[in-house]
């Protein structure tokens, strides 16, 4: 656009009768700004989506968290810890961080159902998960 629209509206081409308004060339400008604009801000729109759509659940009793992925040829077990007391993204971040640290689990956060699944490679106790989160704040109502 800007490589034909401003010559043409500066007039190089006048001599060929091809000219154009200069307030159009300004107005087609602006309209040319907007739009780019708006576009970046709909592509970062649908990047956070598609993160979101990412994080989709699989089809177990809890659809809305994903499934952690344990590594190939380790022996796992899940376990849902529902949590009270998260309020927002922050909030499972936190928990998330909190039951990582522990050696053997692996764990995704989810606010919306209020827990958290964790996928152990070893041997760790309820009363372990439960005391990492407490310790981080918040209050387990029960392991499953």
């Amino acid at each position: 656009y800007n490589s034909i629209g401003i010559p043409v509206a500066a007039g190089v081409f006048y001599g060929l009768g091809l000219v154009l308004n200069p307030m159009i060339g300004a107005a087609a400008m602006s309209l040319s700004s907007v739009c780019v604009v708006s576009n970046a801000l709909r592509l970062n729109f649908f990047k956070a989506s598609r993160a979101e759509s990412a994080a989709l659940p699989s089809e177990e009793a809890t659809p809305h968290i994903p499934a952690a992925q344990p590594p190939k040829g380790v022996l796992h077990m899940e376990k849902t810890i529902h949590i009270e007391g998260m309020m927002c993204h922050h909030c499972t971040a936190h928990v998330e961080k909190a039951l990582n640290a522990i050696e053997g689990v692996q764990a995704v956060a989810d606010l919306e159902g209020k827990c958290a699944r964790v996928t152990l490679s070893a041997d760790v106790s309820n009363e372990t998960l439960a005391a990492a989160v407490t310790e981080a704040g918040y209050e387990v109502t029960g392991i499953e």
